[in-house]
């Protein structure tokens, strides 16, 4: 496990030792919905999620995979060295669909010799047998990451962005995903209404119990045509400043375990959706203050995990 000098485990950290090189992700649209808007379990999708389900900034569907990849491969060529790429089906829920369907588009992309892995969005009650069939002889290829959306652990929150299953079927997913060798990245995001910080921090050392590979955090965003634009309009709620944000990344990567590897520290909401908090597009800028408290503090990954070594994973 090396950091290359880091306070903690990046991303880009763990791509280097595993590709041996920097990889630059390309955002496809498989064509996807999701069982909280087709209704199934609701028609209004999570109270956060845009028109785009959280896929805004990737391909036009409209393309196929492989046109797609060579769209997102001309966006970052601007940023890249790289020969290589990570396929990321980023849209909606991308294993909520026929079976002959995802393997169809998942071939696409991972015999694509442009691609060194594949990155999955989904939900953890989407994953049927077939499913993880699918994901395992995917694997055998080319490394595959499956992207969990859990966003809090406690069950009144999720109640009220309409998550849509239990924190048990995360658990089953979990499990099930890493008994076929996927990496396995679970999106949290900090600042969803009536969290406290001890309950975010909660969902941090919640996740140290799993066997799962890296974490996304992400404040929460409030986006323009949002059931959540909706509810902050009518009753507004306190939205991170830069500087309480950053206070509470660091907190929470000195509560996350050591090996996990830390995917996203700061989320992207697009321009001209975004309500608040409108200092989060100044991206760079928060993560150079994250860097620069890490140092100031001499504080790194795992370091506050000891201080709470009574916690008990059993949440309900």
């Amino acid at each position: 496990m090396d950091w290359h000098g880091r306070r903690y485990y990046a991303f880009d950290s763990f791509v280097k030792n595993t590709f041996g090189e920097k990889l630059y992700k390309v955002s496809l649209d498989g064509g996807f919905t999701c069982p909280n808007r087709d209704g199934t379990l609701g028609t209004g999708g999570c109270i956060f999620c845009s028109a785009g389900g959280s896929g805004d900034f990737a391909a036009d569907a409209c393309l196929s995979i492989r046109d797609q990849i060579t769209q997102g491969i001309f966006l970052v060529a601007a940023k890249s060295s790289s020969s290589r790429y990570i396929a990321y089906f980023q849209a909606f829920t991308n294993t909520y669909g026929p079976i002959e369907k995802l393997r169809r588009i998942f071939t696409e992309a991972i015999e694509d010799p442009r691609i060194a892995a594949l990155s999955i969005g989904t939900r953890p009650d989407c994953l049927p047998e077939d499913v993880l069939s699918l994901l395992h002889e995917l694997n055998a290829i080319k490394p595959v990451f499956v992207e969990l959306g859990l966003q809090t652990i406690h069950s009144e929150t999720a109640e009220l962005i309409r998550r849509g299953y239990p924190l048990s079927c995360f658990e089953t997913a979990v499990s099930r995903l890493a008994s076929i060798g996927v990496y396995t990245v679970v999106h949290l995001i900090l600042g969803l209404p009536g969290e406290t910080k001890d309950m975010m921090l909660d969902s941090i050392r919640y996740l140290n119990h799993f066997p799962i590979h890296g974490v996304k955090f992400s404040m929460l965003h409030i986006l323009k045509g949002t059931d959540l634009a909706d509810l902050y309009s009518k009753n507004p709620f306190q939205v991170f400043t830069m500087d309480t944000y950053v206070d509470l990344i660091l907190e929470c990567i000195g509560n996350l375990r050591k090996d996990i590897v830390i995917h996203r520290l700061t989320g992207d909401g697009p321009k001209e959706l975004l309500i608040a908090p409108l200092w989060s597009l100044q991206k760079r800028t928060v993560l150079n203050k994250i860097a620069h408290q890490l140092k100031v503090q001499n504080l790194r990954q795992g370091d506050l995990i000891e201080k709470h070594i009574s916690y008990s994973s059993q949440i309900v």
